[in-house]
């Protein structure tokens, strides 16, 4: 799989970004660099002018590219979501069983995610705690109609579908299919972020990805209860 998505470029709206920061060095430097300031950082107190000293390049050039930190950070979460359908799609091939193909995207979407080196400007690892803690703040605003209207979050919604159709495969007759899925990449999200600050309010299990197993037996119990 790894081989493959090496090979695979990642689409992401235009309606984004100024200048595609794939097309140069500078633009993926760009990308590389605020993964690893917002990590570090947060959302809040990364700034362009931050990013800029990183990468030894005047601030105005940040700003060619993108024309503020939330959009830059939209690219961000976008390319995540588009990264994780493209996995999802690679993982799913050839296999017939819906119940095997369920299992595998949930394990897929609430598992800890791994660097696989396929994005050399990109460090998956870093990104899934920036989504975990941040993506919110891409919908969460006054101007998320507009951005919706704008095809931002489609990579997002392709995802949550593609699971969805897998839920009406093994029962068709359930109603809540892109809400549970929603539900549970968002859940599983907050899950993480309850172990690592708030530990309490989560359950975690010795010697077992509690969060992982815990939506395993969410969604088969509540599709098959629901028949």
């Amino acid at each position: 799989m790894e081989e493959l998505l090496s090979k695979v470029h990642i689409q992401i709206n235009e309606n984004i970004y100024l200048k595609n920061p794939e097309s140069s060095e500078l633009g993926r430097k760009i990308i590389k660099s605020s993964v690893d300031k917002i990590d570090e950082l947060g959302f809040e107190d990364f700034t362009f002018r931050k990013l800029a000293m990183e990468i030894n390049s005047p601030e105005a050039s940040v700003y060619r590219y993108f024309e503020s930190k939330h959009k830059l950070l939209l690219y961000l979460i976008t390319w995540y979501w588009s990264w994780m359908e493209y996995r999802l799609v690679f993982n799913l091939a050839n296999i017939s069983s819906p119940e095997e193909r369920l299992e595998k995207a949930i394990t897929l979407l609430t598992e800890v995610v791994k660097e696989d080196g396929s994005f050399e400007h990109v460090n998956e690892v870093k990104l899934n705690r920036i989504v975990i803690a941040e993506s919110p703040k891409t919908y969460l605003t006054r101007d998320v109609d507009v951005d919706n209207k704008a095809g931002i979050f489609m990579g997002y919604k392709q995802l949550v579908a593609r699971v969805s159709n897998i839920i009406l495969e093994i029962n068709p007759s359930y109603i809540y299919p892109h809400m549970l899925v929603s539900n549970m990449i968002e859940g599983a999200h907050l899950q993480r972020y309850f172990v690592q600050h708030l530990p309490r309010l989560t359950d975690i299990v010795s010697n077992q990805d509690s969060i992982k197993e815990f939506y395993q037996d969410l969604i088969f119990k509540t599709i098959k209860e629901s028949k």
